[in-house]
């Protein structure tokens, strides 16, 4: 059994494909959670995880501040290999449910638009080094995650879901479903102070506004809107002057991620 691994945006989390189904509907569980996944409870037990999530082909690990990729991928390695070498299920049905909606559960226009995501839209945004997956379908709204270089794809993505599956009105990032603690922190709360006290008064002058939608590790993910969605000049705005205007007040974030539709801007430039 050859077990491929990837870096990914966060350099806490290690993406590893078993070259076989993992779990379809995906889970993202914690040590708490490790009784529902004899899979993850093997990660858990090596120690030094905080966080494995399980997707239709991988398995994302997470690992504490403390811990040492060196150290401790190839324990990841072998506990994964003695898994599948087992036998045993990913996910024990048995046990309390994931947090995600099993494949069985999902009828009509979610199911539809989740076989479209994991067919055609996920494995294009693996090609582009990111990642995709069906979170919720909720008064016409179609919630995904998107990771890393799959932001760039929500017109496209808008656009084939609305043509296949008639009853999608939008589509937006999962984000706007889930309890943000990361605005919380202490570099929350510095980004935030930054946006309101320093860069909204000045965007507001061309009818704009910055939202912080959530600090998550090194990164901070961030929407433009009003006069910035769809604005030409946003790209600009956002790597030359709030990108770098959040790194120097805070070092340890590393990435500053535009989660913004910017093709129902205004001026949208992403058609």
């Amino acid at each position: 059994m050859f077990i491929q691994t990837e870096e990914t945006i966060h350099s806490d989390t290690l993406r590893f494909l078993p070259g076989r189904d993992v779990y379809a509907p995906g889970a993202d569980l914690t040590q708490a959670d490790a009784a529902k996944s004899p899979l993850a409870k093997r990660i858990f037990d090596l120690g030094s995880v905080v966080k494995v999530s399980l997707g239709a082909d991988d398995i994302r690990v997470t690992k504490s501040d403390g811990a040492e990729w060196h150290v401790l991928r190839p324990q990841v390695l072998a506990a994964v290999m003695d898994h599948y070498m087992s036998g045993v299920e990913v996910i024990d049905e048995s046990a309390a449910p994931a947090n995600e909606e099993s494949e069985e559960e999902l009828t009509g226009p979610a199911a539809e638009i989740k076989e479209i995501v994991d067919s055609r839209i996920r494995p294009a945004a693996k090609d582009g080094g990111g990642d995709i997956t069906f979170k919720a379908f909720k008064d016409g709204i179609a919630y995904l995650r998107f990771e890393g270089a799959a932001y760039g794809l929500m017109q496209p993505i808008q656009n084939m879901l609305k043509h296949y599956v008639p009853e999608v009105e939008d589509v937006c990032d999962a984000i706007d479903l889930e309890d943000r603690p990361g605005l919380q922190t202490d570099e929350g709360k510095a980004i935030l102070q930054l946006l309101d006290d320093h860069i909204n008064p000045q965007v507001s002058a061309h009818g704009g506004h910055i939202s912080l939608i959530d600090v998550k590790e090194d990164t901070a993910f961030v929407r433009l809107e009003g006069g910035c969605q769809g604005c030409s000049a946003s790209s600009a705005t956002l790597r030359q002057g709030v990108e770098v205007e959040i790194k120097k007040l805070v070092p340890s974030i590393a990435h500053v991620i535009d989660v913004t539709d910017h093709s129902a801007g205004e001026n949208p430039y992403y058609n």
